[in-house]
């Protein structure tokens, strides 16, 4: 026998979303999202959440960032203001503790991806594309390309 009414909400939600809301994910992903607004640039370029560990209560949970080798000491002194800054945001004492993992910094890459040079080849497989707006595109991009790699 169905009943038709009003049902509660956490009845249509997934059980592996259910699982992982439980678990503080819907914190985690509004920490994420919300990070570079939320910080000082100095603290959100040194500094990213990866992980958000809540209790049964969803309250005074641990983030853990990662934290660029060489910025872990102002970071440190930063743990505060971030805890702070970040239950401000979500009006309740959301976060009690912070812990750190020092990665390495992010290694820009000087690489030049190589010149298109023979560009035969690929204007006899652009003829055959139909869709002048794909064919634009894709004559933009080459052009871009070589340009960005001189």
């Amino acid at each position: 026998m169905f009943i038709q009414g009003l049902r509660p909400f956490s009845s249509s939600i997934p059980k592996t979303l259910k699982k992982y809301l439980k678990k503080g994910g819907y914190n985690y992903s509004n920490i994420v999202d919300n990070w570079t607004k939320m910080m000082p640039k100095k603290v959100s370029d040194a500094c990213y959440p990866i992980k958000v560990k809540m209790n049964k209560e969803m309250r005074e949970g641990i983030l853990i960032l990662n934290v660029i080798h060489g910025k872990e000491m102002e970071i440190e002194y930063e743990k505060k203001e971030i805890i702070d800054k970040v239950n401000c945001f979500f009006g309740y004492k959301c976060i009690s503790q912070i812990n750190l993992k020092i990665v390495q910094d992010k290694i820009m890459s000087n690489k030049v991806f190589p010149k298109i040079k023979n560009f035969s080849t690929i204007e006899k497989k652009m003829k055959k594309i139909k869709n002048n707006e794909l064919k634009n595109s894709l004559n933009c991009f080459l052009k871009a390309y070589n340009e960005r790699n001189k």
